[in-house]
């Protein structure tokens, strides 16, 4: 005679990066003499092996439906258990992936600026989709089995349960037009400058994005023997961050005028002294001398900022600007890094730029060594040496942060296409 009850389930939902599977294992035999009570049925077995034996076969269906019982209310507690691992894992899940993004991103823009630095073109993949998925297994059964003859006599319950992961993350590399969009091409004033009505100190997003303003050259690294810039653009830096931080400077983004009384296309513009309860000394003196640095009228607050080069014949009311790309950018922070000493010696890249201009010390401070320190906010192997920035100094993370925005809005400018991607069902 042979009694069996299974029991089963199983569900999928999305995971996080984490898997683990456990077993459990129940089961008795043994074997007895024929006794004369039991007669039409071989008599029963013993539980838990050498330790029981001499059960008759009704105790023995006994205790194989009560296991039987068991199993089944255990999987019914799992199944109820596995309705809230959805929802549970979402929690963790979404912060976790949304941390690792940015971390990859640091390094992918760490790696990009030091192979720069030796001349190395970089390349960028970006993370099209991130799909998690996870399965949760129950399965429960017990058989009883009355031999006859010299056949055991036995019982066995049984259960498991099986936890898996099978993430899938997609790639897709930035080439052609979308790389010249957000890479090469240099970014939009447009673009660069509401990020300062949002908070971001004005002086830092020129001193990163501009190479002119009204004429007034920006420092370059790489720029030879007129490398150091001119003097009036930091002070003009200087001027324009204190009117930020006396609420003096605000930044506007609308249409501009067109020919004929009609509408333009949309502009940005720089509006000083932008609060009608009176101007400080300093505040009327800051606005004075941005206004003669930058050559603009006085009979007006608001000027419009515009792609391009000085020239002798622009007009008092608008700011002509040329911006750098996110390549220049990167290539200008490369050249301030601090390489080992054999680096340069070998020919493999050119000495480290010193402080240039009005700059007090680099955009960002990136260090190198044989190690980096393990608590580094970010850290990337190049060669037989690590690069690193310290955790320990906010004004090159918050640089460093500013440079990651304005390259995910220079790639929010490109339409590249994702890969579409099949997920089985089970």
């Amino acid at each position: 005679m042979q009694i069996l009850h299974t029991s089963g389930n199983s569900c999928a939902a999305p995971h996080a990066p984490y898997a683990s599977a456990s077993r459990l294992f129940i089961g008795w035999t043994g074997k007895t003499a024929p006794r004369a009570a039991d007669a039409g049925m071989r008599s029963a077995t013993a539980v838990a092996g050498p330790f029981f034996s001499g059960l008759p076969s009704a105790f023995l269906v006994a205790m194989i439906r009560s296991a039987s019982v068991a199993v089944a209310l255990c999987a019914a507690c799992l199944t109820s258990a596995c309705v809230h691992i959805g929802p549970s894992r979402l929690k963790a899940d979404q912060v976790d992936y949304a941390r690792a993004l940015g971390d990859a991103k640091k390094r992918t823009i760490l790696a990009a600026v030091i192979g720069l630095r030796y001349g190395d073109a970089p390349a960028f993949l970006t993370v099209s989709n991130i799909i998690a998925a996870y399965t949760f297994d129950t399965t429960g059964g017990a058989t009883a089995n009355a031999g006859s003859g010299s056949m055991p006599n036995y019982a066995l319950a049984t259960g498991s349960v099986s936890y898996s992961n099978h993430p899938t993350f997609t790639f897709t590399p930035t080439t052609g037009e979308a790389f010249a969009s957000a890479y090469i091409r240099p970014l939009a004033p447009a673009l660069v400058l509401p990020l300062a009505e949002g908070g971001i100190p004005i002086d830092l997003l020129l001193r990163i994005t501009a190479q002119s303003v009204g004429g007034l050259q920006n420092g370059n690294a790489l720029g030879g023997e007129n490398s150091a810039g001119a003097p009036g653009f930091f002070e003009l830096l200087q001027a324009l961050r204190r009117l930020q931080l006396a609420g003096e400077l605000n930044v506007e983004s609308r249409q501009a005028e067109g020919k004929d009384g009609k509408s333009g296309p949309m502009g940005v513009f720089l509006v000083m002294g932008a609060t009608t309860s009176g101007e400080s000394s300093q505040t009327a003196a800051d606005v004075a001398r941005v206004r003669k640095l930058l050559r603009l009228s006085s009979n007006t607050r608001t000027y419009q900022i515009v792609y391009g080069p000085s020239s002798t014949s622009q007009k008092g009311d608008r700011i002509p600007m040329v911006t750098r790309s996110v390549l220049g950018i990167l290539t200008d922070l490369g050249a301030q890094v601090q390489v080992p000493l054999e680096r340069i010696s070998d020919g493999s890249t050119k000495p480290t730029v010193g402080l240039i201009g009005g700059e007090t010390r680099p955009t960002i401070i990136i260090h190198s060594g044989k190690n980096a320190p393990d608590n580094a906010y970010v850290t990337i192997a190049y060669g037989s040496s690590m690069y690193w920035v310290e955790r320990n100094d906010f004004d090159s993370k918050y640089a460093f942060t500013v440079v990651q925005n304005l390259m995910a809005l220079a790639e929010a400018e490109t339409s590249s296409k994702a890969p579409v991607v099949t997920i089985p069902a089970n």
